[in-house]
């Protein structure tokens, strides 16, 4: 019961505290409010970037052409030996009649070019089309693909794929520095904006030093007021997240430009980032009071 009349009267004390000190209370919700708005567009970009990444990842395909004197059962040992491979996802077979209707659906110039064949003229090549597990692995599972009797050409874009995945990886890693250390300037910025709230309150500790405050109940309410300022600092990048995320992906629409621009779908994605916003603003204005408060507690 004693920690709880302790706790009640720290919440007390805070939130009198929060309206006593307002200028420097406002000070500390703004600096809060600032970079966690910033943190919030940092994470918002990082994710959004690392889903383009993935889907282009994802759309990577190894097209493996048959030779013209494959027979059927070529094909069916040619299909056999690429489920054996580990790295093998999906795949999907296509003889050289489906894959000139598909070349006519894809251009007007290539449906009038195939309608002038003959049913005997089709140049064209039985083929597998081929996802992996593993985009690293692509080059060394097209390189085992190519050893299968009776396959003719194996592409899968080399050279672009390498150079791609090298760029992709070097963006990723730099967007989750971008995020830990504007988290980290967050933490600082803060921190120091408390620790001038309290040594403006220096005299405030050391009277209830003087009657023989302990010190837990000393520092609980400036913990308390940390909390508090850190909730009401990130009430408005949580409200800006939400609104502005759900604004954005309704009205701007990147798929017309490319099938990879793709927002990441707001439910649950803007809960989730708005949770992390609420947890750093308070875990910062808790421990950033109960460190700035420390030092006045030595005797």
């Amino acid at each position: 019961m004693k920690l709880f009349r302790i706790l009640g009267r720290s919440i007390r004390d805070a939130f009198k505290s929060v309206f006593r000190n307002f200028s420097l209370s406002i000070a500390s919700i703004s600096c809060i409010t600032i970079t966690l708005l910033i943190v919030s567009v940092s994470m918002v970009l990082s994710y959004n970037i690392e889903n383009i990444a993935v889907l282009i990842k994802k759309d990577f395909s190894i097209v493996v052409f048959i030779e013209n004197d494959a027979t059927t059962t070529d094909i069916e040992n040619i299909e056999k030996e690429i489920n054996e491979i580990d790295n093998i996802d999906t795949y999907e077979y296509e003889n050289k009649k489906q894959v000139a209707e598909s070349w006519k659906e894809s251009s007007e110039m290539f449906e009038k070019i195939i309608e002038s064949w003959d049913e005997n003229e089709n140049p064209l090549a039985d083929t597998f089309s081929i996802k992996v597990k593993d985009i690293e692995k692509i080059g060394e599972t097209a390189e085992q693909i190519k050893k299968i009797d009776k396959v003719g050409i194996v592409r899968y874009g080399e050279g672009i794929v390498e150079q791609l995945l090298s760029v992709l990886s070097v963006i990723e890693k730099f967007l989750i520095i971008i995020v830990v250390a504007l988290v980290l300037v967050t933490v600082f910025l803060v921190s120091n904006t408390i620790k001038i709230t309290i040594f403006s309150r220096r005299k405030e500790i050391e009277i209830m030093r003087l009657v023989g405050a302990s010190n837990f109940n000393i520092k609980l309410p400036f913990v308390v007021e940390g909390l508090f300022l850190g909730f009401l600092g990130s009430l408005l990048p949580i409200i800006i997240t939400i609104y502005g995320y759900n604004a954005l992906y309704n009205f701007v629409s990147l798929e017309n430009i490319s099938p990879f621009l793709q927002l990441v779908s707001p439910t649950p994605f803007i809960y989730i980032v708005s949770l992390i916003l609420l947890i750093i603003g308070v875990v910062v204005g808790m421990f950033g009071s109960a460190g700035s408060v420390k030092k006045y507690l030595k005797i």
